[in-house]
């Protein structure tokens, strides 16, 4: 069965973690889309002009395949695939986290790094709250009015979120439902009641 919802924070939340002089403050965001994530790296940048690193990772969606990772410097795989290892290991998804690193003069070697870089994240995302989304499929019905009655039973029954709703000569209803339940909805009113959809929209 296809995912159709998700975990991620509910609110922005930092994190931090120091070794050997080096701090490493991991920053957090829930993100929607790609030009949110830019603006959070360009401002966290700004904000940290005179640090050495700002290593990130992102993921947005449920199937797992629209993820980045930059080590920003540092030697490969030591920061970005850390960071997004926390990620999945707190099953989230849109997501952003950006772990900047100020140098403390002593080099901690690769095993070191990827220990920082993962201890930074884990200590922010283990403070933030978690919040969950349902991926939902909105469509549009239209019917007669002598339906209203078992069309509003069905609405109530599968808990649907009304969008908008137009009664002239006849009745329209935009309906929003979690989209596993999609397929089965679209079968009841159509089997049961003869309504077919006028338009669909994911």
């Amino acid at each position: 069965m296809q995912k159709d919802s998700y975990q991620t924070i509910k609110h922005p939340i930092e994190g931090l973690y120091k070794e050997k002089g080096s701090k490493f403050l991991a920053y957090a965001w829930p993100v929607q889309n790609e030009e949110e994530i830019t603006r959070h790296i360009e401002d966290l940048k700004k904000r940290y002009h005179d640090a050495r690193h700002h290593c990130y990772a992102w993921e947005l969606g449920v199937d797992g395949m629209n993820f980045r990772m930059n080590d920003d410097g540092e030697p490969s795989g030591t920061a970005g695939k850390p960071i997004l290892g926390q990620i999945h290991s707190h099953e989230l998804t849109n997501i952003l986290v950006v772990v900047v690193r100020y140098f403390g003069g002593v080099k901690l070697g690769t095993g070191g790094l990827i220990q920082a870089y993962k201890s930074a994240t884990a200590d922010a995302l283990e403070k933030a709250g978690k919040v969950e989304f349902t991926i939902d499929k909105s469509f549009t019905i239209r019917f007669a009015y002598d339906l209203m009655n078992p069309v509003m039973r069905v609405v109530d029954e599968e808990r649907l979120k009304v969008e908008e709703q137009i009664f002239e000569a006849d009745c329209r209803l935009t309906l929003s439902v979690r989209e596993s339940k999609y397929e089965a909805l679209v079968d009841r009113f159509q089997q049961t009641y003869g309504i077919d959809l006028l338009k669909t929209e994911d």
